[in-house]
Order: structure tokens, then sequence, then C-alpha cells
């Protein structure tokens, strides 16, 4: 095997697939990108054989092949060269032989017949998505994936393509997000999935606010075709909480606030929230919202901030963390935040399809 080409496009290449290479595994193979080179391409593929990507640049070819190398030793040898034209020849015993200018390494590969072959998706459920679509839903739901390895079935992205339309919801149970994207296929594809973190994470990556993207659901596995790459990843199998019973069905009080303007407030109040209950309060009063914390032996803080609300008096606290991650990934100028008593969680909506529930904390 013998091709050539530029810096910049092997490290669009593999840095496209990098993120999935496991840095922890007992299988050398793992640690290894597949490199095929023919019909003018140069393929790389890398799994963890959980989550696996194969992506393509242009290339010219000498000599066709495969062969497998150290994926993340690869690409810091690759970014250390000067810019230029880059040529890999590889031997029959799997050695690479990198040239650039003056500059001359060996590498020692793994043969390709030992790398797990991507799964295929010939009976698979397809659907076809605007990138811009997934792309804004994701970002206004994977901040409240849980990471809790306990509760394994949150540990991801629910999918629930149901009635012409695709809901992505995300929990760690004191949070919920959750968008809705409208969406024309079968009643025959009607499936709910859990997409696990790491899947989500590469996928954000790939999305662009142009295009569209095709998405394949076979029995365990998921797979995206989004800008010539392709994306692949086991499902989550269980079943996931019936998380409609926790959206609160009516709010007693609407508070209309904008968006930048709040979340720097509590931002600002948070920096002296106490470690131990890591909690800002709101007080609401006439036209009136006043953000406080406080944190013994340390100091506390507060911000007022003018708003429209002629309700009754009473305050309510939440993890500021929790009320600011939503805030951060909302483009929108506006939110509102419904609430009903102290107790019952808050809910923050958007001129638009989304939500976002969150169980308040005991005011000491």
């Amino acid at each position: 095997m013998k091709f050539s080409l530029s810096k910049e496009k092997l490290l669009e290449g593999l840095q496209t697939v990098q993120g999935v290479v496991s840095t922890r595994t007992t299988l050398p193979i793992l640690s290894n990108v597949l490199l095929q080179a023919e019909d003018g391409q140069l393929r790389f593929t890398t799994t963890d054989l959980d989550v696996g990507i194969r992506a393509a640049v242009a290339t010219s070819i000498e000599r066709p092949g495969s062969t497998t190398l150290p994926a993340r030793r690869l690409s810091t040898i690759i970014n250390a060269l000067p810019s230029g034209e880059i040529t890999i020849e590889v031997d029959s015993k799997n050695v690479a032989s990198i040239r650039c200018g003056q500059s001359f390494f060996k590498m020692y590969g793994l043969p390709e017949e030992e790398f797990p072959p991507l799964p295929r998706f010939d009976d698979a459920k397809t659907f076809t998505i605007k990138q811009k679509d997934l792309r804004d839903g994701l970002k206004k739901t994977s901040y409240a994936i849980s990471n809790d390895d306990t509760r394994y079935v949150l540990n991801g992205v629910l999918c629930s393509f149901k009635e012409n339309k695709l809901t992505l919801v995300a929990t760690d149970g004191r949070r919920l997000a959750l968008v809705d994207i409208e969406l024309e296929f079968p009643r025959s594809h009607e499936v709910d999935v859990i997409v696990p973190t790491k899947a989500v994470m590469e996928l954000q990556r790939l999305l662009r606010d142009e295009g569209e993207l095709k998405v394949s659901i076979g029995e365990n596995q998921i797979a995206f075709e989004v800008n010539g790459t392709f994306l692949v990843s086991k499902l989550i199998e269980g079943n996931y909480p019936n998380y409609r019973q926790v959206i609160p069905t009516e709010a007693k009080e609407r508070v209309t606030l904008e968006r930048e303007q709040f979340l720097n407030a509590v931002h600002r109040v948070s920096l002296l929230a106490s470690e131990k209950s890591n909690s800002v309060k709101l007080t609401f009063s006439r036209d009136e919202l006043r953000i406080t914390a406080n944190t013994p032996d340390i100091g506390e803080a507060h911000e007022t901030l003018p708003v429209q609300y002629k309700g009754r008096d009473f305050s309510i606290a939440f993890n500021p963390d929790f009320l600011m991650a939503p805030l951060k990934n909302l483009s929108e100028d506006e939110i509102f935040l419904d609430l009903i008593d102290e107790m019952s969680p808050g809910l923050i909506k958007i001129h638009g399809p989304f939500l976002y529930v969150l169980m308040p904390m005991r005011i000491s």
C-alpha cells in the first residue's frame, strides 16, 4: 500500500475518527485506526466495540491496500510534521514508512483482518432529518444526561419516533430536558431507542447547520450518515422511565425573564453558594426577583432583577448549575419560568417545542 496526500487532509481524516479510540483497552487493535486506500479515497475507521466511526478523504493512490496503525501516536506524528505532502508506504508485514520533506518515521501496525468490522444495516428503519434540527435538539437536551453508572438506562438520550415527531429526552433524575422535532415517517417506523452519551457527543461534533443526515435503526444498533462520515453505536438496552409523569401540567405563576440577564445574575450570585448545599434562592415579590446565596463563615451575595410579576410573595431554591445549564444552551432572548409552589418542580419554557423540568432544593 502506498499513497500521498497533504498534512491537512490526513489530519482532517484522523481527527474525525480519533474521538472513538479507546484509551483503556486490553485489545491492542482497538487503539489502532484502520486505513484503507482504494478508488482514489483513503478511509479511516476506529471502534471501541460500542461506538464505531468511518470517514474518508480524497487522495492519490500509488498502490491500494490496507493496514491498522496506532491512532493517537500516528495523529501526534502527523501533527508535528511540517506542512506539505506526506507519503505513507506499508509493506506486507504492516510496517509503515512515513515521509515528509526531510522527516522519516517507521511505525509497526497490525493486519486489517484483526480489526472488528462495523455492523451492517440491511433491514433497518431509516429516517432523514435536517442536521440543524438535530444539532439544535441535542444541544438543548444532552447536558441533562446522567453520568451515574448505576442508572445505566439514563446514560444517554431517549430518541422517541412517534406520531410524526422525534422527541429527544435526557434526565438524571433531578432535572429533565425535552425537545420535539417535526418529522414525517411511516407508522411502521415508530420506535423508542436510547443513544449512549459517547455516540451523542461524537454526533454533535459531526452535525452542521446545513444539509440532512440519514439515521438507520437496527436490532440493537443505530447508525448516522452525515457529511460523508458513518457513525455507528450500540443502543442502551432497557426501558426509559415514564418522563411524562414528572412534567408539571399546570403552573400557578409564570415569570417572563430575559435569558442572558438572568443567567449572568445567577452566575454571579452562585459564586458564594455553599459547597455543601450548592443552592441559590429565588424570592419573588411584586415586580421583583431577588436572587441570593450564602455560605456560613465566608459571606453572601444577592442581586435584584425587575420582572413582571403580580403573584404572591414566595421563595424557591435550585441548584445553580442545573438552573444555568439550559440558559447556556438556549439561543432565545426570552424564557418563561413556570412555578407551582416552593416544593414542586420548576419548569423553563420558550416560544418553541422545548421544556426543562428542575427539582427544587430545600430552603434551610
